[in-house]
C-alpha cells in the first residue's frame, strides 16, 4: 500500500486552523478577548518552539466550546468553515491531494489539531480518514476538555499511525509512506516515512531537509 499522510496546518492550509479557530471564537465574543489572545499567542509560540504542552493547550482551546454546548458549537463551526477555512482551500493543495487519490494512494490527514476543528476541514479536502487529537467525552457525549488516548502530536503521530496500521492488519513493512509536513514537531513521523516531504517548512525543518536531501515543496508563497 502507498500510504500518503498529510499534516494539515501550514501544510495543506496556509494557516493554522487551531489558532484561527481560537481567534474566530474571540470575534464571536466567547472569550475575554485580551486574555484569550495573549494566552493563545503564548501557546502558538510554544508550538513553534517545539515545547507545547498539548494537554494544557487542548483544555484551553476547547473551554469555550465545552461551555457553549454542541448546538452552538456546531453552528459556529459552520460559520468558521465558510468565513475562515473555505477561502484558504488553495487550488495547489487540493490538486496535490487529488493527484495522490487519482494514483490510487491511500490518503489520510494526520494532525495535532483536535477532531472537532479538523474533521470538517478534512472532508472539505475530500479526505475521509483523519488522525487528529481525539477529545474525551462525558456521559452525555460532550467534550470534557481532556484528550482521549494518545494525542497525535510529535512522537504521538507515530503511535497513532502504528495503531491505525494494526487496526487495518498491517505493519510498517506493509506500506510505503509519504508524509508531507511543514513542522519540525513532525520530525518523528518524517523520519519513519520512506518519502518525507518538507512542505512550506519552518526554518529548522528546511535546514534539516536540505541537509538530508529531502524533497522541499513550497505550496504557498
Amino acid at each position: 500500500m502507498n500510504l500518503v499522510l498529510f499534516d494539515l496546518d501550514n501544510t495543506l492550509l496556509p494557516i493554522d486552523s487551531d489558532y484561527s479557530w481560537g481567534e474566530f471564537t474571540n470575534r464571536l465574543g466567547w472569550n475575554d478577548p485580551v486574555a484569550f489572545k495573549a494566552q493563545n499567542d503564548r501557546f502558538y509560540a510554544d508550538y513553534q518552539a517545539g515545547v507545547l504542552n498539548i494537554h494544557d493547550y487542548v483544555r484551553f482551546a476547547t473551554e469555550a466550546v465545552k461551555l457553549k454546548g454542541a448546538d452552538a458549537a456546531a453552528k459556529a463551526h459552520d460559520q468558521f468553515m465558510q468565513e475562515v477555512i473555505l477561502p484558504q482551500l488553495k487550488t495547489q493543495a487540493l490538486d496535490l491531494v487529488k493527484h495522490h487519490q487519482a494514483a490510487g494512494d491511500h490518503v489520510m490527514i494526520v494532525t495535532a489539531t483536535n477532531e472537532f476543528v479538523t474533521r470538517p476541514i478534512a472532508h472539505a479536502f475530500g479526505v475521509q480518514e483523519l488522525i487528529a487529537v481525539e477529545l474525551a467525552r462525558d456521559s452525555q457525549g460532550w467534550i470534557t476538555g481532556e484528550i482521549s488516548g494518545t494525542p497525535s502530536f510529535k512522537e504521538g503521530k507515530v503511535i497513532r499511525v502504528s495503531e491505525w496500521l494494526s487496526a487495518n492488519q498491517k505493519t510498517w513493512q506493509d506500506v510505503q509512506i509519504t508524509f508531507y509536513s511543514d513542522s519540525i514537531n513532525d520530525l518523528p513521523l518524517l523520519e519513519r516515512a520512506q518519502i518525507p516531504v518538507a512542505v512550506n517548512p519552518d526554518a529548522r525543518l528546511r535546514q534539516l531537509a536540505t541537509d538530508r536531501g529531502w524533497r522541499i515543496l513550497q505550496l504557498f508563497s
